[in-house]
């Protein structure tokens, strides 16, 4: 049982999915697919971590949105999935949005607009709730820039203050470039993390190193105390840490769809998982589990159905919540 916690700091933004039946061309009109829905990579991961978690966990979201409609629907998403939420309103910055182009093998490109998420500032941080924190994740988009990058490091100090475990996802191979690999290392240097969860474009962009067995081996030399779960799409994820050797779990069967938020549900169910009882094996293969099925559907945050219902019920540390088709969106 998670007594404390698990609190995700970052992105809430409003997501507009768009998968076209045709290739988009210049002057062109075509249909396609398009969703809208609450979401952000802190966010996804939160919800995904709910939907995982035991029975009577608590998961909480400290973020920020504007003061308007879609941070409002965004919000009312998270509440509905049990996710307790302190969020901060603005009346200088609109909510978030997300732009999300999926192709025909399901690959996403994001294009992210910079809203009230990214203005985040150290006095806004509800600091009695990340003093209570057992365990802080962040995304790497609150570190790309400052703000919220003051923010989300006064978020870490004060959750390790209170005896909290920290976990990161560096968020995007593209703006790690662009911010620069040295540039951001010295800012994770900042903090010590106890779980790193680089995708294989992202290690390479942080490694410097084009095979993932090299990238994993400068992982470990680099952030000797964390555990690194690596995530490789089709390859499945390769784990090693401190007390884990290292090993690859194989992905799941499922066709890719959309891609969108696999890794934030992966990493949601792998860190509730992981918190019940610290096995970091067993825990990536409940996050595999719910990775593929989440790249299977459409959407980060598809209704839950049988199917994730009975991976959960097969691979979750202890019984999860009666009510989880429920706050999932039924089956």
């Amino acid at each position: 049982m998670i007594e404390r916690p698990l609190v995700s700091l970052g992105d809430l933004t409003w997501d507009v999915l768009a998968k076209p039946d045709t290739l988009l061309l210049p002057g062109g009109d075509s249909t396609g697919r398009i969703e809208l829905s609450g979401g952000g990579s802190a966010a996804n991961l939160a919800v995904w971590a709910r939907r995982a978690s035991p029975a009577g966990a608590a998961v909480r979201f400290v973020g920020k949105i504007g003061h308007d409609r879609f941070g409002k629907l965004a919000v009312a998403e998270l509440l509905a999935e049990d996710v307790a939420a302190d969020v901060i309103e603005s009346h200088e910055h609109p909510t978030g949005v997300i732009l999300g182009l999926i192709d025909r093998r399901g690959q996403r490109a994001m294009l992210t607009g910079q809203g009230a998420d990214w203005e985040l500032l150290p006095d806004e941080l509800p600091r009695d709730v990340l003093r209570g924190a057992g365990h802080l994740h962040l995304t790497a988009w609150s570190l790309f820039r400052d703000p919220p990058r003051a923010a989300a490091l006064e978020a870490a100090r004060l959750a390790r203050s209170g005896g909290a475990t920290l976990s990161l996802d560096p968020g995007s191979f593209q703006m790690i470039q662009g911010m620069g690999r040295e540039s951001f290392l010295r800012v994770l240097d900042q903090v010590p993390f106890d779980v790193l969860f680089p995708n294989d474009d992202e290690a390479r962009a942080m490694s410097g190193r084009p095979d993932r067995h090299d990238a994993m081996t400068w992982f470990r030399e680099r952030f000797p105390d964390a555990l690194i779960v690596m995530k490789l799409d089709e390859d499945g994820v390769l784990i090693e840490g401190p007390a884990q050797a290292r090993v690859q779990v194989p992905a799941t069967p499922d066709r890719a769809v959309d891609a969108t938020g696999a890794g934030d549900a992966f990493g949601g169910a792998f860190l509730a998982d992981w918190l019940a009882h610290g096995d970091a094996l067993r825990a990536a293969r409940l996050a595999v589990q719910v990775g593929g099925w989440v790249v299977a559907r459409f959407g980060a945050r598809p209704p839950t159905d049988d199917d994730l219902l009975g991976r959960l019920r097969a691979h979750a540390a202890q019984e999860l919540p009666r009510d989880l088709a429920a706050r999932g969106g039924g089956a």
